[in-house]
Parts: structure tokens; sequence; C-alpha cells
């Protein structure tokens, strides 16, 4: 019987079994690296920018201040779980809701920052940068017209305020019996995040999370170099099959994949820089992933759930309704802005065309990290001073 060219190159491509339990192992390690690299960053800019981080929640005194603190605090924090948890807890201490909501929506855009920061890794190839910044900022451009939606409109009719308050009510949030939560991820990186802290400690703390960033940079680009060649070795036949299967064979899965990975993990900005590089090396499409995307951003509010559920007394229905926000916020942009047609496809084109100019010239995509998260924020901040 004949055999295909294509039938040889797969063969050749998986190896035997043992070269491929070695790849997988390979592989393993690397995402085990890339999610250090991120938890390293994230460590590092909280050491870098504790001090001023903190109080940027003091200058939360309208709408669209709250929107830029939730922005800016998430991009500095590179969580966007630790910020909707402090949010929490303020509102439990008395922040009002209306300033509260704002801030939500701004860490669902400060969240994006790490999956555009990873895609950074394919900058020394053209055609894979231009992949992975398209598939990292349509996370940005659907979050920022799910702003631009629902902040006018919350503050014109109140719609995410009234409607969290009618399902406390209803689930009568003061009975409920509080809880902690696990992070998966965080278990499995901090032994190794803290021995970097203890090697660094004769520092300052602006100065060892200054290190920790550049490590965690210099780990990205590292493990996403190695990472695109394993994976091409990897992902044909029945693994790039169930990997399509999961993710790309619909908007329902992509989006319930998603929900669920980032609920185990509780982090979105990890289970969106996981496809980043699936993007870049080009085993999937950004269109694939858009609601994978979507699901990780209805999945993280989990985050905000648990700890609005570790808060008891007469302030645990206040903490359970901001908390109810995150969640309703995210679940009314995806009806909306994914369910209409006309809507769905814009993030899609806009990053589209921010990833050929960022892939031509590299400046460009730079000055839009730069700019969306901290340049213009922290501007308007100034300005408002």
């Amino acid at each position: 019987m004949a055999i295909s060219h294509t039938e040889v190159d797969v063969r050749v491509a998986a190896g035997t079994p043992r070269q491929s339990s070695k790849n997988w192992f390979l592989l393993l390690s690397l995402i085990y690296l890339m999610l250090l690299a991120v938890s390293m960053i994230g460590s590092g800019f909280k050491l870098a920018t504790a001090h001023h981080a903190s109080g940027l929640f003091e200058f939360a005194s309208n709408p669209v201040m709250g929107l830029i603190i939730g922005m800016v605090s998430t991009a500095l924090l590179q969580s966007s779980s630790t910020v909707t948890s402090i949010i929490v807890a303020m509102v439990a201490g008395g922040l009002p809701i209306t300033v509260a909501i704002p801030m939500i929506m701004g860490a669902n855009i400060g969240t994006s920052i790490t999956n555009t920061i990873v895609s950074l890794g394919h900058v020394a190839n053209k055609d894979e940068f231009r992949r992975a910044f398209h598939a990292a900022t349509v996370h940005d451009f659907f979050n920022v017209m799910a702003v631009m939606v629902f902040l006018p409109l919350e503050i014109f009719t109140g719609l995410l305020e009234k409607s969290s308050s009618y399902l406390v009510g209803i689930f009568h949030v003061d009975s409920v019996v509080a809880v902690e939560g696990i992070n998966p991820i965080k278990a499995i990186t901090a032994p190794v995040v803290n021995m970097v802290s203890d090697s660094l400690s004769f520092l300052s703390a602006e100065y060892a999370g200054i290190i920790k960033i550049i490590l965690g940079v210099m780990l990205i680009v590292a493990s996403i170099t190695f990472m695109g060649k394993v994976m091409k070795t990897l992902m044909v036949g029945k693994a790039k099959d169930i990997l399509h299967t999961s993710i790309g064979k619909g908007p329902v899965s992509g989006i319930a994949s998603g929900a669920v990975v980032t609920v185990l993990v509780q982090s979105s900005s990890t289970t969106t820089s996981l496809m980043v590089p699936l993007v870049g090396n080009g085993i999937l499409k950004a269109k694939d992933i858009y609601p994978f995307t979507l699901g990780a951003n209805i999945g993280t509010c989990i985050t905000a759930v648990i700890a609005a559920l570790a808060v008891t007394g007469s302030t645990a229905g206040l903490a359970m309704q901001i908390a109810l926000v995150h969640l309703l916020f995210n679940v009314f942009a995806v009806v909306l802005i994914f369910g209409l047609p006309i809507l769905r496809e814009v993030p899609l084109k806009l990053s589209s065309g921010l990833a050929n100019l960022a892939a031509e010239q590299k400046l460009y995509g730079a000055a839009y990290i730069a700019g969306l998260f901290f340049v213009v924020p922290l501007s308007v901040i100034f300005l408002s001073r």
C-alpha cells in the first residue's frame, strides 16, 4: 500500500512512543516554566509597586476614576483575582457599590496585559508574533468594548447593581458559610518564586521586584521559543484533533472549556496565556480561541465569589453583591457582544489590524501595551488631581 508524503511527515514528527513521551514531558516542563515566569512577573510587579498600587484605590471618587484605578491596579499587580478580592473587601468595609462596579470593569481590562506580555515571546519571528499578538489582543479589545457598552448603561440605569441586588435577595447570602479557595497554579509555582524572593532579600523591594520581572520575561522568551518546536512535533494527528474538539469545535464548547479550566486554576491570565503559544505556532487560530477567552472571563469570577463567601456578618450581602456584579458583567458582555454577529467580529478585526502593524514595526506593540495599560490611565489619574 502506498504511503503519502503527509503520512510520512506525521510519523516522523510523532516519533516512537518513547520519544513522544519525552516530548510530552518536555512540553509540560516548558508550560510549567511559562507559568512560573508569569508568577514571577506578577510577584515582581507586586514588590516593585506595592507602596504605590495600594494608594491608587484612594482616588476612586467617580465611575471613570474607578474604571482607571481598576485597570492600573490589575496591570501593576498582574492579577485580577487579587484586585477583585480587594474590591470585595473594600465593599464589605463601606466602599459604595456604585464606585466599586467600574473598578471591577477596569480589572477586566487590566488582566489582559498578561497574555499580551506572553505574546512578546514570539517577537523574533514575524509571522508567529503576528498570530500571537492577534490572539492576545482580541481579549483586550473585547474587554474594552464590554466596558464601552456597559459602563454608560450602568451609570444611567444601574443594570448590574439592581440585578446583583435581586440575586442576593433570592439566595439569602447572609446565611452562607464562609469558605476558602485553593489556587493550584500558585501552589506549584510559589516555592520557586519564594526561593528567588529569599535570594534577593538583601535588596530593596523595588529592586528585587525589577529583577524578578526581568527574570520572568527571560523565562517567557526561553520557554515559548522551545515550546513552539515541541508543540509542532506533538500537535499532529490525535493530539491536534482533541484540541480542536475541546476548544475549536464551536462557540458554546469554547466558552464552556474556558470557564471550566479557569475555575480549576482560578486565573484567567493563566488560561488565556496558555492559548497564545498555540496560536503563535499555528496550531490554532485566533478565531478558535476567541470563545475560550470569553469563557475565561466568566470562570475567573469564582475568585471574587470565594472572597465574598469569606465575609460574614451584616456586610456579607454587599460583598456577595459586588462579586455577582463581576459575574453578571462578564455573562452579559458575552451574550450581547458575542451573541450579536455585527459586534462579534469587531474585536477580531481590530486585534488583527493591530497585530499586522506590530509585526511590521515592533514599536507599535510596545506603545500599545504601555499606552493602554499605563500611560493613558496614569495620565488621567494625574490630571484629575
